[in-house]
């Protein structure tokens, strides 16, 4: 019987079933390329990295040879075309690569193959094999497992002929195959291509294009997979920075939403919030959003929660892009919080820098080389509002959102502080990431009777049962309190329209106090006035009745007497 169209044939065995090998990968050891890689370049074969002056590539495949030979034991050759390798050392020492150390330990190889232009003409076949006996010695000196050429494009520089260039890089990319050598070659960016001759991203495995832009005067740089053969990989655009411990490229969020939930609770800072908060504070590991206008207390709230925090033993990391360290240190000390202890003991680690100074990207990398340095448990971002100058609403939107789910990932509680401008909706955010927080706090200035006073609301707390109340607080020298709600009859009342409001009401209840005692007395007076009359009434009442009965008695004996009387009478007229 025929299955799928395939006839059965009794007495032959089935074909072995084929097992399809996904394609090797080399990993890089660079921060967050092997990630959206899938694990790192196309072990045996060809990457190439293009891009404009200035953008990394030398810088990428360095470390590229560097972090093989440290971390995963594969010596490299490096060949550089340009630069000579004693240039190219100095340049990279400052990231922390001492190659030429790595040289004399014959963990890589460094070559520089000099080449002039005008000694090259195209006349009959062009023979590479000059540069092949060259590589290979250097891979056989130090049994190299990875290549880096540094713009070869000199090689070919002179030629003109598409067809021969196409094949010269097919020849020079299958003898590095054939050697099994995963090699990475830098290419400079063409007018409308990828590379100068617009070729040899189409003959290699993987083409990674690097970008160094500049926008309202601020530098970023990107890193984008073109292609990648044989396997899936992350196609965006990428932003990566180049610091002293190398290339760092920061993935995008993850699309699914899979971060661990913990029902731990965290004290707020002080015991008033917390009792608006189910009574325990925040959920660990949960985005915290607080707004306000200017002067309403953001820095102070998140302060206390950093102070509570460090008091728990919790490492923690407060991010300010106003105010420096000592300046936010000196303003908390005003109101009982001395963070400078926390600092001085390794709980507390406080960084501040101009939003202005990176792109939005940077900031993002830098938070999280210092969350990945520091590992801490609470971090504070004061303010992300002002991350907007040079970047628009979209970008800043998508940083937050990395941002937020790069920290509940690693289970950091966080709070973000958002600066409103004066006379905007409460219930809006500047950067519009309300909605990716967990629990939004509102600090919001109330003016009445010639003040301002704060006030605290929590819009939302997701989770848990919350308060609804909108709160009156202080900030004094012991720390934030919060006042107990007071409902007047036009609404909540706070500072001197509360105080007024609560002697009117006093005076009034005093009056109604007097008034009900003088209605008192009156009542007691006439009370007795009538209980006065009521007895002497009761008097009489007895008066008159014992005169009734002497009356009664008297008519009952002359009644009495008169009948003695007749029957005497009657008597002595008959015995006449």
């Amino acid at each position: 019987m025929p299955l799928h169209g395939v006839p059965f044939m009794p007495g032959k065995k089935a074909a072995p079933v084929r097992t399809l090998l996904p394609i090797r990968k080399s990993p890089t050891g660079i921060r967050g390329l092997d990630e959206i890689s899938g694990g790192g370049l196309p072990k045996g074969r060809t990457t190439i990295v293009c891009g404009g002056p200035g953008c990394g590539k030398t810088m990428l495949g360095i470390e590229f040879l560097v972090r093989g030979a440290l971390e995963y034991n594969e010596p490299g050759v490096l060949m550089a075309f340009e630069e000579t390798p004693q240039d190219i050392a100095q340049n990279v020492a400052s990231l922390g690569f001492d190659i030429q150390d790595l040289s004399d330990k014959k963990k890589l190889f460094l070559d520089y193959v000099a080449v002039e232009p005008s000694e090259i003409q195209e006349t009959g076949e062009y023979d590479l094999e000059g540069l092949f006996i060259r590589l290979g010695n250097a891979v056989e000196t130090v049994g190299a497992k990875r290549v880096m050429f540094d713009t070869p494009e000199s090689l070919f520089s002179s030629f003109s002929n598409p067809a021969m260039l196409r094949s010269e890089f097919r020849r020079l990319f299958r003898w590095l195959k054939d050697h099994d050598l995963t090699a990475v070659i830098t290419a400079e960016k063409g007018e409308n291509t990828l590379t100068r001759y617009g070729l040899e991203e189409y003959v290699s495995d993987c083409v990674i294009s690097l970008d160094h832009r500049v926008k309202d005067q601020i530098s970023a740089r990107r890193l984008r997979i073109v292609k990648y053969r044989g396997t899936k990989h992350g196609a965006d655009e990428y932003p990566f920075l180049i610091d002293e411990q190398g290339m760092s490229i920061l993935p995008l969020s993850s699309l699914q939403l899979q971060h661990e939930v913990s029902d731990e609770r965290v004290s707020s800072g002080f015991p008033d919030l917390d009792q608006m908060l189910e009574g325990q504070g925040y959920y660990r590991g949960t985005s915290i959003l607080v707004t306000g206008t200017a002067g309403s207390g953001k820095t102070s709230v998140s302060a206390a929660f950093i102070d509570a925090a460090c008091r728990r033993g919790e490492r923690c990391l407060f991010i300010d892009f106003e105010e420096s360290r000592d300046q936010v240190a000196r303003n908390m000390k005003s109101i009982g919080l001395n963070l400078n202890r926390w600092a001085g003991n390794g709980l507390l680690t406080h960084e501040a820098w101009r939003p202005t100074q990176f792109g939005i990207e940077m900031h993002l990398l830098r938070i999280h080389k210092l969350i990945e340095e520091h590992k801490p448990q609470c971090v504070v971002i004061d303010p992300i509002t002002n991350l907007m100058h040079g970047s628009g609403d979209k970008e800043v939107y998508s940083m937050m959102m990395r941002l937020m789910d790069f920290l509940k990932n690693s289970g950091i509680t966080a709070i973000f502080v958002s600066l409103t401008a004066g006379g905007s909706k409460l219930e809006s955010s500047t950067v519009g990431v309300s909605s990716l927080a967990d629990t939004w706090i509102l600090l919001r200035d109330i003016e009445s009777d010639g003040e301002r006073n704060r006030c605290i609301y929590v819009l939302k707390s997701r989770g848990m049962a919350h308060s609804n109340q909108l709160r009156e607080f202080v900030i004094t020298a012991k720390g934030i309190k919060l006042i107990p709600p007071y409902i007047g009859p036009g609404g909540v009342l706070t500072g001197t329209s509360r105080i007024n409001q609560e002697a009117k009401e006093k005076f009034a209840a005093l009056q109604r106090d007097f008034e009900i005692s003088r209605k008192q007395r009156e009542v007691s007076r006439k009370r007795r006035a009538l209980e006065a009359q009521a007895a002497s009434l009761q008097a009489e009442l007895v008066t008159v009745d014992r005169e009734a009965e002497d009356l009664t008695r008297e008519n009952k004996k002359r009644a009495q007497q008169a009948h003695v009387d007749q029957a005497g009478l009657a008597k002595s007229r008959g015995a006449n």
